[in-house]
């Protein structure tokens, strides 16, 4: 795994880019309050996530509207920058805190990820595989997807995305997509190739700036997915096939699966 990872760093490198990753994190939560401050062996939730995005990215900052949140990402020596409690999606918090951040680093960044902050076995090769959409000097936007392995995974529910052959988003939906006519659904995965989304974002400071800066679009409120509002006003969304699966934590069962699996690693070490 190290090795992948060194070869990714060298990939990013090698093509000259200086890469961003901004972690949102909000402390209210619907389904599972103060998540990123939630205990996983012995660290909060945030610092997993920092941990693992900083193996690949030399600059990461935490982009947070909670003084809690604020000071365990110093308590751990993590960047963290303070951002509005007004924003309605993590795309604005991410604008505001890549402003806040470049201006008092004096640095300069060709691409911004947005890091999901409950994903705390995120895979750092993860972040290389989509810094790599940006070789393509004409990507503005790019993220992640999952190929479905399984029919029965059609039905466990998430967000699918259809692609065109040059491997750009056609759409985003928490219906399955597509229909697969005179099929019984549970064939529909031999018939054609389905993917789930991965919600990891990269974009150009110019196009952060300009999806932040777009009104919201019927088809992002009918999904309640921002992504669809880039579409919608004709823009394209580069795509990178991953094969890693990750479990975000949205619930106290994946929260307690989550500590099992890094325990399990900690006594290997």
């Amino acid at each position: 795994m190290y090795s992948i990872i060194l070869l990714w760093i060298f990939a990013v490198k090698s093509i000259n880019m200086n890469v961003l990753g901004i972690i949102p994190a909000r402390y209210g939560s619907t389904r599972l309050e103060g998540k990123p401050l939630l205990d996983i062996c012995g660290k909060p939730m945030i610092q997993r996530v920092y941990e693992r995005a900083n193996q690949i990215l030399k600059n990461v900052v935490v982009a947070t509207d909670d003084a809690r949140i604020e000071k365990a990402v110093q308590d751990f020596g993590g960047n963290v920058v303070m951002t509005s409690k007004t924003h309605n999606t993590g795309t604005n918090r991410c604008l505001e805190a890549y402003e806040i951040f470049s201006s008092s680093s004096n640095l300069n960044f060709d691409v911004i990820v947005n890091i999901q902050g409950d994903e705390p076995l995120l895979e750092p090769n993860q972040i290389g595989l989509l810094t790599s959409c940006f070789k393509d000097k004409s990507t503005e936007l790019a993220t992640l997807i999952n190929p479905v392995t399984e029919n029965e995974n059609l039905f466990e529910g998430g967000v699918f995305v259809v692609v065109d052959k040059f491997k750009n988003a056609l759409y985003f939906s928490r219906s399955v997509i597509p229909f697969v006519r005179d099929e019984d659904k549970f064939n529909w995965q031999k018939k054609h190739e389905f993917y789930k989304h991965v919600g990891m974002y990269a974009f150009t400071p110019k196009a952060l700036k300009e999806f932040a800066n777009q009104e919201q679009t019927s088809l992002e409120l009918a999904e309640s997915l921002e992504q669809n509002r880039w579409l919608e006003n004709g823009k394209k969304i580069k795509v990178e096939i991953s094969n890693y699966h990750t479990i975000p934590v949205d619930t106290l069962a994946d929260l307690e699966n989550v500590r099992a699996i890094v325990n399990k690693s900690l006594r290997k070490v």
